[in-house]
């Protein structure tokens, strides 16, 4: 904090109105679940996007990353457009696109200058881009005094990568994001953001979970997220219902025999069984029977391996490994192609599960990925 704040002063040659820090996040469970009014079980991570800010009044808006190579960024804030050279990709679009949002819902948001450091690791899967989103929107709501709550802050972040980044997202990131609490995973459902904070200590059960970010992201996964959304919009208007959220487990079988497309089919199947292993992993950390959560997570990635198909050899290397070394369970998360698995074992095991994916992966001639404990952490807040 104190060396973004540092920073900030030497680039702009005064000090920040404040710092912010906004977490990324890992999906337990629910993927491609957030899209179809679902349900979907996030925690944030210890790694946060941080950012000073400091509020202007004339309208423009000046952005710096330490992360990024590059000269300071500046814009206009009523020149911003999602068809303008940042309105699609680059880190600075996410920040612009929440001013943009902000400004398009009638709030006064005027101007800033911004300096970024992130320690979320980019291409994992792990939300960097939310936690840009989410911290920019709750330092511009702290700024500029519009009280808006944590939910609307999610869904002004949404607006962002949707409208102005051009990312179909669903809203599971930026909420979880802004509204996880520490030691907690958050059960949201996307219908209506009703949350509840779902107690995830690990360390008390002996337990530990894993992120394995196997350092890939494949071409094939180009397109193909938008692909899956339509699909399931497909599906949900086949079978009469607003979204594939209203399909009851029990009433899957039936469902499914209404839907000629094969393609289809898989993809109704996924949303309906990922929504019910929600629930029983919900039902099981109520219960205290964590352990049992293991077998779930297996059981989900071969639905988004076999339904979905949105896994690929490393990911399935990071399952097959974990397991087969005697972990609990494991499944992708994310998006898939690439990115990141979670591992669930045993503590006094974690160190040898990690050698077993990592001796996996040396064997399969990938690269090395990168291990590190996902620890239940606070959403975004304001750190001075």
């Amino acid at each position: 904090m104190t060396a973004v704040a540092d920073d900030f002063t030497r680039l702009y040659g005064r000090a920040p109105d404040g710092v912010w820090a906004a977490p990324g996040r890992v999906n337990l469970i629910g993927e491609y679940t957030d899209f179809n009014d679902g349900f979907v079980l996030p925690l944030a991570l210890p790694h946060t996007a941080v950012a000073a800010f400091a509020r202007r009044d004339d309208g423009v808006l000046r952005l710096h990353s330490a992360d990024v190579p590059g000269p300071l960024v500046e814009l206009r804030a009523d020149d911003l457009t999602p068809l303008s050279p940042y309105g699609h990709g680059g880190w600075a679009a996410y920040v612009a696109g929440v001013f943009w949002a902000l400004r398009g819902a009638g709030h006064p948001v005027a101007g800033a200058d911004v300096h970024l450091a992130s320690t979320v690791p980019t291409g994992a899967g792990l939300s960097s881009s939310a936690a840009l989103e989410v911290v920019t929107a709750l330092a511009l709501d702290e700024l500029y005094g519009l009280g808006l709550a944590r939910e609307e802050l999610a869904r002004t972040a949404q607006r962002a990568e949707n409208a102005f980044v051009g990312v179909p997202c669903g809203v599971m990131d930026q909420t979880a994001s802004a509204c996880c609490t520490e030691g907690h995973a958050l059960f949201l459902d996307t219908r209506d953001l009703g949350l509840r904070q779902v107690p995830l200590d690990l360390a008390a059960h002996g337990l530990r979970l894993l992120v394995v970010d196997t350092r890939v992201k494949h071409a094939l996964g180009d397109g193909a997220y938008a692909r899956r959304r339509a699909g399931c919009e497909e599906g949900a208007r086949a079978l009469g219902v607003r979204a594939l959220r209203d399909i009851d487990h029990a009433q899957l079988p039936g469902a499914l025999a209404e839907l000629p497309d094969a393609t289809v089919r898989a993809y109704v199947r996924h949303v309906v069984s990922d929504n019910h292993r929600v629930r029983r992993v919900v039902d099981l950390l109520d219960a205290g029977n964590v352990r049992a959560v293991g077998p779930v997570l297996t059981e989900g990635h071969a639905s988004l391996r076999d339904d979905l198909e949105v896994s690929c050899a490393e990911l399935d290397l990071v399952v097959r490994a974990a397991c087969g070394a005697g972990a609990l369970g494991a499944r992708m998360t994310g998006g898939g192609f690439g990115g990141s698995a979670v591992v669930l074992v045993e503590e006094a095991g974690a160190d040898a599960v990690s050698l077993a994916v990592e001796e996996a992966f040396a064997k399969a001639g990938h690269t090395a990925p990168r291990i590190f404990p996902a620890v239940a952490s606070a959403g975004a807040r304001r750190l001075s």
